[in-house]
């Protein structure tokens, strides 16, 4: 018995030797034999079916297929091509027509196993061989990859093409179903050039046409894989792969940026060129619409110059040319990226789809805009520097987002024109407009609020538009001046001041005499200022000294004053 065995091991060594030897495809399988009631252990495993023949049981009497037996003691493969005379008849019909994964007992007769003569000393004569089989692989030496697609996206505007750059997701199984690797355990894509070798021949091709977003199962004879070798780790020799291939996005390293215009307002007056400042929103995906940032997210527009490489290249391309209110979507290859190393969210090598929105531009050059809607027939009045004026108001961003409105509040603005009491930019448009004329001023933002803005009402380094009607203007005091006389200014004014003679000046008594000549139309303070803070920076001027009281030494008039530039008398 022990001869016996040891003749059949190395019958099973010969077999194998003489299959690997040969420059064919093969079938793997697995053997379990009974002789004489006597069970042998040479375990075997077989492996898939690769050919180009679409049925569930190939026929391999028009030509050869190559098996590899797996001894499972020694865990190493046996591959036989069929119908090549490699094994004894009995066993080259009985694998004719076998499935991958199927497993039969076969019983082969003397005539068909080793005769009369048997093997000495191993094999009796007239013996009857039991085998039990398991097949796991099998393919042809004509046999091409085999690609299956099981899901293809409605839109394919692009396919893999040579000298393309993918990355995709992939299990990579035996035909047998076992797995032997995975992107997805490792949870990363695999990220390579199609077409120029840096692939196994099969998965080159494979990759070919493919969508982004496609899945597709991409079967490989070993001759296009691993080959007689396999790769000295996970993949035996002479195995079939199977690999289930999901693309997530591919480019070319020649690609621009790509631009779909998806609403451009019909006025557009305007378009962004370098060097001006903008205001965006916008959505950030991968090409298989995994959204790593959004603007929206954080309830605030992303704001930077454009050209100036203050964003990746990619962007500061796309940004330029659009107009306020314009959507668009920028699609950008990772060289104009991110690049191999990626950022955050963002892997290596990812084509980025940003959709924006844009809000608002401006140039730091710009100054401020006016458009006169109206302008009455009787316009003689100017305002000017120093005028008080009421006025209505409309204020909102360059989109059309109301800010605030006056009418909505039911009251009129006030101010006193070029006193410092609005933004520099409305000082500016509010200037030489008549009563009843309405206007729209845009207000860059160095005119207006600023990179700050005014937290919870304008956001920074806003554009602001505002709509403006002049309601009443009551002319100013020359520049300098807060108080004047609206006649001849009497020559004991000092006396009159100080009503009880005693040579000094309070402030009550100062203030008293103030009030009564704006009262009787004597005199005339400047609009739109608190009448106590007027007339206490007038008396201050006057009270040289700082003791609280004005002598006849320390009074003195205006034009008296030209040198010192005071505000009184």
């Amino acid at each position: 018995m022990v001869l016996f065995c040891l003749f059949v091991f190395a019958i099973s060594k010969l077999l194998k030797f003489l299959c690997q030897n040969r420059k064919q495809g093969c079938i793997f399988f697995s053997v379990h034999r009974t002789m004489f009631h006597q069970c042998i252990k040479l375990h075997t495993v077989i492996c898939h079916h690769t050919s180009q023949h679409s049925s569930p049981r190939p026929d391999f009497s028009q030509g050869s297929a190559c098996l590899t037996i797996l001894d499972y003691d020694r865990g190493s493969t046996f591959n036989v091509f069929v119908g090549k005379g490699q094994l004894i008849a009995g066993m080259d019909k009985a694998l004719v027509g076998m499935c991958v994964n199927e497993r039969r007992f076969v019983k082969i007769p003397p005539k068909l196993a080793y005769g009369s003569e048997g093997v000495s000393g191993v094999i009796p004569p007239n013996a009857v061989l039991h085998f039990d089989v398991l097949l796991i692989d099998l393919w042809n030496p004509e046999d091409e990859v085999q690609v299956e697609t099981y899901f293809k996206p409605e839109k394919c505007t692009r396919r893999v093409q040579v000298s393309d750059f993918v990355r995709y997701h992939y299990n990579g199984t035996f035909l047998d179903g076992t797995l032997f690797d995975s992107s997805h355990n490792r949870m990363r894509t695999y990220d390579t050039y199609v077409g120029i070798g840096w692939l196994i021949p099969g998965m080159d091709q494979g990759l070919l046409g493919m969508c982004i977003g496609e899945k597709r199962i991409i079967t490989i004879p070993p001759f296009l894989a691993y080959g007689e070798e396999g790769d000295g780790k996970e993949i035996p020799g002479q195995a079939s792969l199977v690999f289930d291939v999901a693309l997530l996005d591919l480019h070319n390293p020649k690609d621009g940026i790509t631009i779909e215009n998806q609403l451009v307002p019909e006025s557009c007056e305007r378009r962004t060129q370098t060097g001006d400042f903008i205001r965006y929103h916008y959505n950030g995906t991968l090409l298989d619409g995994t959204l790593f940032d959004s603007s929206y997210s954080r309830n605030r527009t992303y704001d930077t110059y454009v050209g100036k490489g203050y964003v990746i290249a990619g962007m500061d391309e796309g940004l330029l040319g659009v107009c306020t209110g314009e959507r668009r979507r920028i699609i950008i290859p990772p060289h104009l990226g991110y690049g191999e190393e990626g950022r955050g969210k963002i892997p290596g090598s990812a084509v980025l789809v940003f959709d924006i929105h844009v809000a608002d531009f401006h140039n730091p050059s710009d100054s401020v805009s006016i458009t006169v809607n109206y302008k009455p027939s009787n316009c003689s009045l100017l305002s000017k520097k120093g005028d008080y004026l009421k006025y209505h108001y409309n204020a909102s961003l360059l989109d059309g987002t109301l800010l605030v409105s006056t009418q909505s509040l039911g009251k009129t603005y006030n101010i006193v024109l070029g006193s410092g009491q609005v933004v520099i930019g409305m000082d500016m448009g509010l200037q030489d407009m008549c009563v009843g004329e309405r206007r729209t001023v845009v207000i860059p933002p160095h005119l207006g609020y600023g990179e700050d803005g005014v937290e919870g009402e304008v956001p920074g380094s806003a554009v602001l538009v505002f709509d403006i009607e002049l309601l009443e203007l009551v002319s100013g005091l020359p520049e300098g001046y807060m108080f004047v006389w609206n006649g001849e200014v009497s020559p004991n004014l000092f006396e009159e001041i100080d009503q009880n003679h005693d040579g000094e000046v309070l402030l009550e008594e100062f203030s008293e005499y103030i009030q009564a000549q704006v009262d009787s139309g004597k005199g005339k303070l400047a609009p739109g200022f608190d009448f106590e803070k007027i007339v206490k920076n007038m008396f201050t001027n006057q009270d040289r000294d700082g003791n609280g009281k004005v002598t006849v030494e320390e009074f003195k008039l205006k034009d008296q004053e030209a040198k010192e530039g005071h505000d009184e008398l």
